[in-house]
Protein backbone atom coordinates (compact mmCIF):
# COMPACT_ATOMS: atom_id res chain seq x y z
CA UNK A 1 0.00 0.00 0.00
CA UNK A 2 1.30 3.45 -1.03
CA UNK A 3 1.54 6.34 1.63
CA UNK A 4 1.18 10.13 0.64
CA UNK A 5 3.98 12.40 1.69
CA UNK A 6 1.56 13.65 4.73
CA UNK A 7 0.97 10.19 6.40
CA UNK A 8 2.69 11.08 9.29
CA UNK A 9 0.66 13.98 9.84
CA UNK A 10 -2.30 12.26 9.42
CA UNK A 11 -1.67 9.81 12.39
CA UNK A 12 -0.22 12.61 14.47
CA UNK A 13 -4.14 14.24 14.15
CA UNK A 14 -5.70 10.82 15.19
CA UNK A 15 -7.00 10.45 11.91
CA UNK A 16 -8.85 7.28 11.26
CA UNK A 17 -6.69 5.57 8.30
CA UNK A 18 -8.06 3.00 5.50
CA UNK A 19 -6.90 1.86 2.09
CA UNK A 20 -8.89 3.86 -0.51
CA UNK A 21 -7.29 3.22 -4.16
CA UNK A 22 -3.96 1.50 -3.28
CA UNK A 23 -3.28 4.42 -1.02
CA UNK A 24 -3.35 5.00 3.38
CA UNK A 25 -5.89 7.81 3.53
CA UNK A 26 -7.32 9.55 6.21
CA UNK A 27 -10.92 8.88 6.22
CA UNK A 28 -11.65 11.21 8.76
CA UNK A 29 -10.25 12.57 11.83
CA UNK A 30 -13.29 14.07 14.14
CA UNK A 31 -16.42 13.37 13.10
CA UNK A 32 -17.27 13.21 8.97
CA UNK A 33 -20.21 15.73 10.18
CA UNK A 34 -17.63 18.03 11.80
CA UNK A 35 -15.39 18.43 8.90
CA UNK A 36 -18.51 18.47 6.46
CA UNK A 37 -19.96 21.52 8.39
CA UNK A 38 -16.48 23.17 8.65
CA UNK A 39 -16.47 23.08 4.83
CA UNK A 40 -19.76 24.21 3.99
CA UNK A 41 -19.09 27.43 6.23
CA UNK A 42 -15.21 27.85 7.31
CA UNK A 43 -12.22 25.87 6.00
CA UNK A 44 -11.20 22.02 5.61
CA UNK A 45 -8.02 20.97 3.91
CA UNK A 46 -7.86 17.64 2.37
CA UNK A 47 -4.69 15.78 1.11
CA UNK A 48 -5.84 14.45 -2.15
CA UNK A 49 -1.87 14.15 -3.25
CA UNK A 50 -2.94 10.60 -4.38
CA UNK A 51 -4.56 11.85 -7.44
CA UNK A 52 -2.57 11.56 -10.36
CA UNK A 53 -1.22 14.41 -13.21
CA UNK A 54 0.23 13.80 -16.32
CA UNK A 55 1.64 16.56 -18.80
CA UNK A 56 0.84 16.26 -22.20
CA UNK A 57 3.43 18.81 -24.05
CA UNK A 58 4.03 19.16 -28.24
CA UNK A 59 3.35 20.41 -31.22
CA UNK A 60 0.20 18.54 -31.44
CA UNK A 61 -0.73 18.54 -27.64
CA UNK A 62 -3.98 19.95 -27.76
CA UNK A 63 -4.71 17.63 -30.73
CA UNK A 64 -4.24 14.83 -28.62
CA UNK A 65 -6.28 15.83 -25.59
CA UNK A 66 -8.89 16.55 -28.75
CA UNK A 67 -8.92 13.04 -29.38
CA UNK A 68 -9.41 11.30 -25.94
CA UNK A 69 -11.25 13.79 -24.27
CA UNK A 70 -14.98 14.43 -24.52
CA UNK A 71 -15.10 18.35 -23.70
CA UNK A 72 -13.51 20.65 -26.08
CA UNK A 73 -10.16 21.70 -24.83
CA UNK A 74 -9.57 24.25 -27.74
CA UNK A 75 -11.43 26.88 -25.59
CA UNK A 76 -9.03 27.02 -22.91
CA UNK A 77 -6.79 30.37 -22.54
CA UNK A 78 -3.98 29.56 -20.90
CA UNK A 79 -4.39 29.41 -17.30
CA UNK A 80 -7.83 27.98 -17.41
CA UNK A 81 -9.22 24.72 -16.42
CA UNK A 82 -11.77 22.57 -17.47
CA UNK A 83 -13.50 19.23 -16.01
CA UNK A 84 -13.76 16.72 -18.73
CA UNK A 85 -13.62 12.52 -19.10
CA UNK A 86 -12.46 9.96 -20.69
CA UNK A 87 -14.75 7.94 -23.00
CA UNK A 88 -13.88 4.25 -23.94
CA UNK A 89 -14.71 2.37 -27.25
CA UNK A 90 -17.64 0.85 -26.19
CA UNK A 91 -19.74 3.68 -24.73
CA UNK A 92 -18.11 4.06 -21.45
CA UNK A 93 -16.39 6.21 -19.42
CA UNK A 94 -12.45 5.15 -18.65
CA UNK A 95 -11.96 8.00 -16.13
CA UNK A 96 -13.21 11.80 -15.01
CA UNK A 97 -10.27 14.07 -15.47
CA UNK A 98 -9.29 18.09 -15.16
CA UNK A 99 -7.87 19.63 -18.08
CA UNK A 100 -5.17 22.17 -17.21
CA UNK A 101 -4.22 24.97 -20.51
CA UNK A 102 -0.38 25.01 -18.76
CA UNK A 103 2.27 28.16 -19.65
CA UNK A 104 4.08 28.60 -22.34
CA UNK A 105 7.69 28.94 -20.06
CA UNK A 106 7.02 25.16 -20.05
CA UNK A 107 7.38 24.55 -23.89
CA UNK A 108 9.17 25.86 -26.99
CA UNK A 109 7.48 28.84 -29.01
CA UNK A 110 5.10 26.08 -31.51
CA UNK A 111 4.51 23.78 -28.64
CA UNK A 112 1.55 23.22 -26.14
CA UNK A 113 1.14 22.20 -22.71
CA UNK A 114 -1.50 20.51 -20.70
CA UNK A 115 -1.60 18.84 -17.27
CA UNK A 116 -4.42 16.11 -16.95
CA UNK A 117 -5.34 15.25 -12.96
CA UNK A 118 -6.91 12.25 -13.04
CA UNK A 119 -8.40 9.44 -10.32
CA UNK A 120 -5.65 7.78 -7.64
CA UNK A 121 -7.16 4.38 -8.59
CA UNK A 122 -6.60 4.65 -12.48
CA UNK A 123 -3.51 5.77 -12.71
CA UNK A 124 -2.13 3.13 -14.38
CA UNK A 125 -4.96 2.06 -16.59
CA UNK A 126 -5.72 5.88 -17.58
CA UNK A 127 -1.61 6.17 -19.13
CA UNK A 128 -2.23 2.99 -21.27
CA UNK A 129 -5.24 4.42 -22.46
CA UNK A 130 -3.95 7.41 -23.38
CA UNK A 131 -0.28 6.14 -24.55
CA UNK A 132 -2.65 3.87 -27.41
CA UNK A 133 -3.39 7.15 -28.90
CA UNK A 134 -0.83 9.36 -28.30
CA UNK A 135 1.30 7.48 -30.60
CA UNK A 136 -0.59 9.27 -33.65
CA UNK A 137 0.79 12.57 -32.39
CA UNK A 138 3.67 14.82 -31.56
CA UNK A 139 3.76 15.13 -28.69
CA UNK A 140 5.17 13.76 -25.15
CA UNK A 141 3.34 12.33 -22.37
CA UNK A 142 4.99 13.10 -18.69
CA UNK A 143 3.38 11.17 -15.57
CA UNK A 144 4.35 13.19 -12.76
CA UNK A 145 2.09 12.06 -10.31
CA UNK A 146 4.60 10.78 -7.67
CA UNK A 147 6.27 13.98 -7.51
CA UNK A 148 3.30 15.90 -7.35
CA UNK A 149 1.60 17.18 -3.73
CA UNK A 150 -1.95 18.19 -4.17
CA UNK A 151 -3.79 19.60 -0.91
CA UNK A 152 -7.45 21.18 -1.43
CA UNK A 153 -8.46 24.05 0.79
CA UNK A 154 -12.02 24.26 1.30
CA UNK A 155 -14.57 26.62 2.17
CA UNK A 156 -15.83 29.88 2.02
CA UNK A 157 -13.52 31.37 4.21
CA UNK A 158 -10.28 29.73 1.94
CA UNK A 159 -9.19 32.89 0.65
CA UNK A 160 -9.08 34.95 3.90
CA UNK A 161 -6.91 31.88 5.25
CA UNK A 162 -4.53 31.44 2.76
CA UNK A 163 -4.04 35.46 1.15
CA UNK A 164 -1.33 36.04 3.84
CA UNK A 165 0.33 33.16 2.32
CA UNK A 166 1.02 34.69 -1.19
CA UNK A 167 1.25 37.94 -2.95
CA UNK A 168 -1.33 36.39 -5.57
CA UNK A 169 -4.32 38.03 -5.56
CA UNK A 170 -6.26 34.66 -4.46
CA UNK A 171 -9.54 37.20 -4.83
CA UNK A 172 -8.73 37.61 -9.13
CA UNK A 173 -8.59 33.89 -9.80
CA UNK A 174 -12.30 33.02 -11.80
CA UNK A 175 -13.54 29.97 -11.41
CA UNK A 176 -11.54 26.88 -13.18
CA UNK A 177 -8.75 28.92 -13.63
CA UNK A 178 -5.33 29.46 -11.64
CA UNK A 179 -2.37 31.08 -10.98
CA UNK A 180 1.38 29.86 -10.76
CA UNK A 181 3.38 31.82 -8.10
CA UNK A 182 5.07 31.94 -5.09
CA UNK A 183 3.36 30.56 -1.98
CA UNK A 184 4.33 29.89 1.84
CA UNK A 185 7.64 30.65 0.58
CA UNK A 186 7.61 28.18 -1.92
CA UNK A 187 8.57 28.76 -5.99
CA UNK A 188 6.29 27.21 -9.03
CA UNK A 189 2.95 26.17 -6.43
CA UNK A 190 0.35 26.06 -8.64
CA UNK A 191 -2.64 27.55 -7.53
CA UNK A 192 -6.08 26.54 -9.13
CA UNK A 193 -9.36 27.91 -7.85
CA UNK A 194 -11.54 24.71 -8.10
CA UNK A 195 -12.21 21.58 -5.93
CA UNK A 196 -14.99 18.94 -5.60
CA UNK A 197 -16.80 20.32 -2.68
CA UNK A 198 -19.29 23.25 -4.00
CA UNK A 199 -17.96 25.62 -1.36
CA UNK A 200 -15.30 27.18 -2.96
CA UNK A 201 -11.47 27.05 -2.11
CA UNK A 202 -7.80 26.42 -3.69
CA UNK A 203 -6.22 23.35 -4.89
CA UNK A 204 -2.37 23.77 -4.14
CA UNK A 205 0.31 21.80 -6.50
CA UNK A 206 3.54 21.34 -5.39
CA UNK A 207 6.42 19.48 -5.47
CA UNK A 208 5.69 16.15 -3.55
CA UNK A 209 9.02 17.18 -1.07
CA UNK A 210 7.63 20.74 -0.04
CA UNK A 211 4.17 19.42 0.54
CA UNK A 212 4.78 18.86 4.51
CA UNK A 213 5.96 22.48 4.70
CA UNK A 214 2.88 23.56 2.82
CA UNK A 215 0.45 21.71 4.88
CA UNK A 216 2.30 22.59 8.64
CA UNK A 217 2.09 26.57 7.30
CA UNK A 218 -1.43 26.10 6.07
CA UNK A 219 -2.25 24.38 9.42
CA UNK A 220 -0.54 25.98 11.95
CA UNK A 221 -1.28 29.91 10.67
CA UNK A 222 -1.76 32.52 13.34
CA UNK A 223 -5.02 33.83 11.73
CA UNK A 224 -8.70 33.83 12.90
CA UNK A 225 -9.81 31.31 10.78
CA UNK A 226 -8.95 28.15 11.98
CA UNK A 227 -9.40 25.74 9.23
CA UNK A 228 -10.01 21.77 10.26
CA UNK A 229 -8.51 18.57 8.56
CA UNK A 230 -11.14 16.78 6.21
CA UNK A 231 -10.97 13.44 5.49
CA UNK A 232 -12.24 11.01 2.44
CA UNK A 233 -15.78 10.48 4.51
CA UNK A 234 -16.63 14.70 4.63
CA UNK A 235 -14.86 14.57 0.90
CA UNK A 236 -17.54 11.70 0.36
CA UNK A 237 -20.79 13.81 1.39
CA UNK A 238 -19.46 16.98 0.03
CA UNK A 239 -19.62 15.57 -3.58
CA UNK A 240 -22.76 13.81 -3.42
CA UNK A 241 -24.91 16.64 -1.62
CA UNK A 242 -23.39 18.44 -5.03
CA UNK A 243 -24.59 16.01 -7.26
CA UNK A 244 -21.13 15.48 -8.49
CA UNK A 245 -20.30 11.62 -9.98
CA UNK A 246 -17.97 9.42 -8.11
CA UNK A 247 -15.86 7.14 -10.83
CA UNK A 248 -16.34 3.54 -9.50
CA UNK A 249 -19.64 4.27 -7.97
CA UNK A 250 -21.17 7.12 -10.48
CA UNK A 251 -19.56 5.87 -13.17
CA UNK A 252 -17.32 3.59 -14.86
CA UNK A 253 -16.82 1.84 -17.87
CA UNK A 254 -19.82 0.89 -18.55
CA UNK A 255 -21.70 3.87 -18.28
CA UNK A 256 -22.41 6.63 -20.99
CA UNK A 257 -21.94 10.37 -20.06
CA UNK A 258 -25.64 11.00 -21.39
CA UNK A 259 -26.76 8.74 -18.91
CA UNK A 260 -24.53 9.88 -16.16
CA UNK A 261 -25.91 13.85 -16.93
CA UNK A 262 -22.51 14.76 -18.01
CA UNK A 263 -23.75 15.58 -21.73
CA UNK A 264 -22.52 19.24 -20.55
CA UNK A 265 -18.72 17.99 -20.48
CA UNK A 266 -19.40 16.03 -24.04
CA UNK A 267 -18.75 18.24 -26.62
CA UNK A 268 -20.46 16.42 -29.81
CA UNK A 269 -20.01 19.16 -32.64
CA UNK A 270 -16.22 19.96 -32.07
CA UNK A 271 -14.27 18.48 -35.10
CA UNK A 272 -12.04 16.05 -33.47
CA UNK A 273 -13.50 12.90 -33.36
CA UNK A 274 -13.13 10.73 -29.90
CA UNK A 275 -13.89 7.56 -28.29
CA UNK A 276 -17.44 6.94 -28.78
CA UNK A 277 -18.53 9.80 -30.21
CA UNK A 278 -20.73 8.53 -32.60
CA UNK A 279 -22.33 6.10 -30.38
CA UNK A 280 -23.17 9.45 -28.14
CA UNK A 281 -24.41 11.58 -31.28
CA UNK A 282 -26.78 8.04 -32.02
CA UNK A 283 -27.74 7.91 -28.19
CA UNK A 284 -28.90 11.50 -27.89
CA UNK A 285 -31.40 11.23 -31.25
CA UNK A 286 -32.54 7.96 -30.14
CA UNK A 287 -32.85 8.70 -26.17
CA UNK A 288 -32.11 7.57 -23.33
CA UNK A 289 -33.29 4.25 -21.73
CA UNK A 290 -31.86 5.25 -17.94
CA UNK A 291 -30.38 8.17 -16.35
CA UNK A 292 -28.64 9.22 -12.97
CA UNK A 293 -30.85 11.17 -10.80
CA UNK A 294 -30.83 12.55 -7.43
CA UNK A 295 -33.48 11.30 -4.77
CA UNK A 296 -34.23 11.74 -1.26
CA UNK A 297 -35.51 9.06 1.00
CA UNK A 298 -38.62 9.50 3.56
CA UNK A 299 -36.91 7.49 6.50
CA UNK A 300 -33.69 7.55 8.59
CA UNK A 301 -32.29 4.50 6.61
CA UNK A 302 -29.40 5.67 4.55
CA UNK A 303 -29.44 4.18 0.77
CA UNK A 304 -26.30 2.51 0.16
CA UNK A 305 -24.17 2.08 -3.34
CA UNK A 306 -25.72 -0.80 -4.55
CA UNK A 307 -29.35 -1.59 -3.11
CA UNK A 308 -31.69 -2.24 -5.92
CA UNK A 309 -34.43 -0.02 -6.76
CA UNK A 310 -37.70 -0.81 -7.33
CA UNK A 311 -41.26 0.00 -9.01
CA UNK A 312 -44.47 -0.31 -6.41
CA UNK A 313 -44.51 -4.07 -7.69
CA UNK A 314 -41.00 -4.87 -6.46
CA UNK A 315 -39.67 -5.16 -9.69
CA UNK A 316 -35.82 -4.14 -9.68
CA UNK A 317 -35.00 -1.85 -12.53
CA UNK A 318 -32.24 -0.02 -11.19
CA UNK A 319 -29.57 0.64 -8.65
CA UNK A 320 -28.44 3.67 -6.00
CA UNK A 321 -24.93 4.44 -6.82
CA UNK A 322 -23.85 6.77 -3.69
CA UNK A 323 -26.10 7.31 -0.74
CA UNK A 324 -25.68 8.91 2.70
CA UNK A 325 -27.08 10.83 5.10
CA UNK A 326 -26.90 14.37 4.50
CA UNK A 327 -24.96 16.47 6.85
CA UNK A 328 -26.16 19.58 5.62
CA UNK A 329 -30.02 18.67 5.37
CA UNK A 330 -29.92 15.83 7.75
CA UNK A 331 -31.95 13.42 5.62
CA UNK A 332 -31.07 10.42 3.87
CA UNK A 333 -30.22 11.51 -0.14
CA UNK A 334 -28.64 9.32 -2.96
CA UNK A 335 -28.15 8.79 -6.26
CA UNK A 336 -29.51 6.26 -8.63
CA UNK A 337 -30.11 4.61 -12.56
CA UNK A 338 -33.37 4.73 -13.11
CA UNK A 339 -35.59 3.86 -16.36
CA UNK A 340 -35.99 7.84 -18.06
CA UNK A 341 -39.88 7.41 -17.04
CA UNK A 342 -38.79 7.66 -13.06
CA UNK A 343 -36.66 10.08 -13.83
CA UNK A 344 -38.54 13.57 -13.92
CA UNK A 345 -38.23 15.52 -10.68
CA UNK A 346 -40.88 14.75 -8.13
CA UNK A 347 -41.20 10.18 -9.65
CA UNK A 348 -40.89 7.86 -6.88
CA UNK A 349 -39.85 4.73 -6.64
CA UNK A 350 -38.39 1.98 -3.73
CA UNK A 351 -35.03 1.33 -2.37
CA UNK A 352 -34.37 -2.06 -1.57
CA UNK A 353 -32.70 -2.15 2.06
CA UNK A 354 -32.73 -6.03 3.12
CA UNK A 355 -36.05 -6.53 3.84
CA UNK A 356 -36.96 -3.38 3.66
CA UNK A 357 -38.15 -0.66 1.47
CA UNK A 358 -37.21 3.15 1.62
CA UNK A 359 -39.41 5.69 -0.02
CA UNK A 360 -37.48 7.42 -2.29
CA UNK A 361 -38.43 10.66 -4.70
CA UNK A 362 -36.25 11.94 -7.34
CA UNK A 363 -35.23 15.78 -6.53
CA UNK A 364 -33.21 18.38 -8.74
CA UNK A 365 -29.68 18.45 -8.29
CA UNK A 366 -27.77 19.74 -6.30
CA UNK A 367 -29.21 19.05 -3.17
CA UNK A 368 -27.87 21.68 -1.88
CA UNK A 369 -26.49 25.34 -2.48
CA UNK A 370 -23.94 26.78 -0.47
CA UNK A 371 -24.15 29.94 -1.56
CA UNK A 372 -27.29 30.82 -0.35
Amino acid sequence: MKSTPLESRHIELGAKMVEFAGYNMPVVYTSIQDEHHAVRKNVGVFDVSHMGEFIVKGKQALDLVQRIGSNDASTLQVGQAQYSCLPNEIGGIVDDMLVYRLPGEMTAADEQAFMLVVNASNIDKDWEHIQRYAAEYDTRLINISDQTGLIAVQGPKAKDLLQPLTDIDLGTIPYYSFVKGKFAGIDNVLVSATGYTGSGGFELYVDSDKLCDLWDTIMNLNHPVKPMAAGLGARDTLRLEMGYCLYGNDIDDTTSVLEAGLGWITKLKKESDFPSKNYFVQQKKEGLAKKLVGFVVDDRRVPRHGYPVCNDAGHEFGVVTSGTLSPTLQIPIGMAYVPIKFSTEGATFDVKAGNKMLKAKVVALPFVNPTT
